[in-house]
This record gives structure tokens, sequence and C-alpha cells, in this order.
């Protein structure tokens, strides 16, 4: 590829989708476009690209962006998260929203919708309570590709062994074929809609409690900080933000902080004096 058409791919990516893309991720453009490449008759990268920069190619420009875009998921991935809702975010909320029994919880980059079903799940088992309650899952990616795998909710027999109990693949799927696919009334609680982060996310509303995880780790700085902020507008004065394992707040964007006793859990800072929530407090196991 040559030099001019790396640096268009480069920066049409971090426009697009925040994407940062070095050029010792060449590799990783050969590897995820020359497909596209292929399918648009074109002999390799820098024809696809000469095809991209024509007026009236947005169609072909989504399919790169679509295809460079990382969808690593699984159920219930990674322990803390889930141990933090289970175990303080979801039991403070139900306190404090006990008037208004209603929650919104918003899933961020939502790829293929494993995080907001397993969302979906911990509610139904961990909280019969919430039953009677108004509760709403947004989830969110930038793929059209992966929403409607997200919105189908069947998982092949792959997925459903990354991270998801036994127990709670018999209760909560049905098998299709070779596959599993996700009861109705779980899919009934998510609403999966096309937003990009770096995007008119505002008009999502207010939520009490969201999921970026493992999302910022592409950005570079500034681009972290912008998300961050308008992600901060976004949430309710009590509400939680949480990151991925390897994220955080600290040096980045200061509207945020900590919330003692939950790792990768943030909320509004108020002071630098002041605890971000009155949450139940819980230690999570490592």
């Amino acid at each position: 590829m040559i030099p001019s058409n790396f640096d268009y791919i480069a920066a049409l990516l971090k426009d697009r989708s925040g994407l940062i893309v070095t050029i010792d991720k060449l590799y990783l453009l050969d590897a995820r476009l020359s497909p596209i490449a292929r399918r648009h008759g074109h002999a390799g990268l820098d024809p696809l690209v000469a095809a991209m920069r024509v007026p009236f190619s947005e169609s072909l420009i989504g399919e790169v962006v679509d295809a460079m875009t990382t969808n690593e998921t699984s159920f219930f991935r990674d322990k803390n998260p889930f141990e933090a809702l289970r175990t303080a975010l979801i039991p403070g909320l139900m306190t404090r929203r006990a008037s208004q029994r209603a929650i919104r919880i918003w899933s961020a980059a939502c790829s293929t919708g494993q995080e907001p079903y397993s969302l979906a799940m911990l509610l139904r088992d961990s909280f019969p309570a919430l039953k009677d309650w108004r509760i709403e899952i947004v989830a969110t990616d930038l793929s059209p590709t992966v929403l409607d795998r997200a919105r189908d909710g069947t998982f092949s027999a792959f997925e459903v062994q990354r991270g998801l109990p036994i127990q709670l693949l018999v209760k909560h799927f049905d098998q299709v074929e070779q596959n599993w696919r996700i009861k109705p009334e779980l899919r009934k609680m998510i609403d999966f809609r096309p937003a990009n982060l770096l995007g008119a996310i505002e008009a999502l509303g207010r939520f009490d409690i969201i999921l970026c995880r493992n999302v910022l780790i592409y950005f570079d700085q500034p681009t972290k900080t912008q998300v961050l902020n308008r992600m901060t507008k976004m949430l309710a004065p009590d509400g939680a933000l949480l990151l991925g394992g390897a994220e955080s707040v600290f040096g980045i964007c200061d509207a945020l902080q900590d919330i003692a006793g939950l790792r990768g859990v943030y909320g509004p800072a108020f002071g630098k004096t002041k605890p971000a929530l009155p949450l139940p407090q819980a230690r999570i196991a490592s």
C-alpha cells in the first residue's frame, strides 16, 4: 500500500470510529480489507482506496470501517463488573429509585450482544423484585453487521461456551440446530440501536449505569477525554460508569472519580473530598 493511501485509511478510521491504526498494523489492514477488495473486484488495497475516494462511495467506506472494528466479546466478560452490579450498583439503585421504579442502562459498543444479554440475565435472575419496574437496556454499536446479529440473539456453541454457565444456557436459551438462541423474553429487554461514540450520543438520553468496557484502549488520549466527558454528562448524578480492566479515567477525565471498593467503576466527581456515590460498599474479589 502506498503511503498516501495508508494515511487516508488511518485518518478515515480515526475520524469515523476513533480507531488508531499505525503503520505496523498494515498486516491487519491487509487481513481485514482484502476480502472487501476482492468482493468489489479490486486487485488490492490501493485500488480499493481509489474506489473509496470517488464521490458517492459511502457504502464502501461503511464496509471498510465495519470490517476494521474490533468485535471481541463474551458472556459475563470479566468477573468484577458483574459482581459490582450484583452486589452494589443495582441494590443501591433499587433503594434510591424506589419511588420512580425505573432504571436505564447503556451498553456502549455492545458488539454481537453478549454484554447486554448478560445484563438481562443478571437482572432477571438476581433481582426478581425488578420484574414490575421499568427497566431499559440500550445497547449500541457502530457496526450494523454486529447489531443485526445481536438483535437476532443466535450464538454458536463456541460463543455460548465462553463465559456462560451451563445452567444459564439451559434456562435462557433455545437450541436451534447447532446454535443457541436467547429466549424472546430476554431479547425484548434490549433496545439495540446504531450509535457512534464520536457522534450524537447525547440523543440517547440519561442513564443510571453506562458500560463502556474495552473500547477506550483503541482511542488516543484526546478522543478518550472527549468520549468520557460526554458520557459523564449523560450519567445521572448518582450514576456509575464501568470501564474495562485495562482502562482508567485518571489523567484523562477530571469529571469522573472512582467509587471506593469497586474496581473499574466511576461516578461523577463532585469534589475531591466527597465520595462519588453513596452506594453500599462491596469488596470485589480479584
